[in-house]
């Protein structure tokens, strides 16, 4: 079992997109979800599939990721919770670690959320670039599942993300 630690930020403006790469399509739906556990599964590039199990909340949880058959996949959406979520994930080098952007889009738009991810025993401290916004690592709306189930959380507002 593996342990995801990761911090979470709005993203403010479009800066990130000079230094990003194109990104790669993502559909991702949820089989459960409740405050310390989701079951997820993930679609990429409409080519693979991936059954996430999550547990624990905030920062560090531990998360255990398993291979599935595409077509068991699609079907497996006809049983998801909430809404299915579409994003595009990119990634772009920063400060020694790789930061992923989620440009969401449907019901979710015009949210766009940053992660860094960090090595268990790693320190969390990174230089911010200047285009991460309000952190939002503990705030469980701004959760994948909780986006899901709950859609754009009260405290959003789109003006937190100026594209320029």
């Amino acid at each position: 079992m593996a342990q995801e630690i990761e911090r979470r930020f709005l993203v403010k403006n479009d800066d990130w997109r000079r230094t990003a790469d194109a990104g790669e399509p993502l559909l991702q739906f949820y089989l459960a979800a409740r405050e310390t556990f989701s079951a997820r599964v993930r679609i990429k590039k409409e080519a693979s599939a991936v059954l996430t199990l999550k547990t624990g909340a905030g920062m560090a949880r531990e998360e255990m990721e398993y291979p599935i058959p595409l077509e068991d996949a699609r079907h497996l959406e006809g049983s998801a919770v909430g809404t299915v979520i579409r994003k595009r994930r990119h990634r772009l080098a920063h400060d020694g670690h790789t930061i992923e952007i989620d440009v969401f889009s449907g019901d979710l738009a015009p949210l766009v959320i940053a992660e860094v991810e960090f090595a268990e025993g790693e320190a969390t401290d990174i230089a911010l670039p200047d285009f991460f916004g309000r952190e939002v690592t503990d705030d469980g709306a701004y959760t994948n599942a909780s986006l899901a189930l709950e859609g754009l959380p009260a405290t959003f507002s789109p003006k937190e993300q100026d594209p320029r």
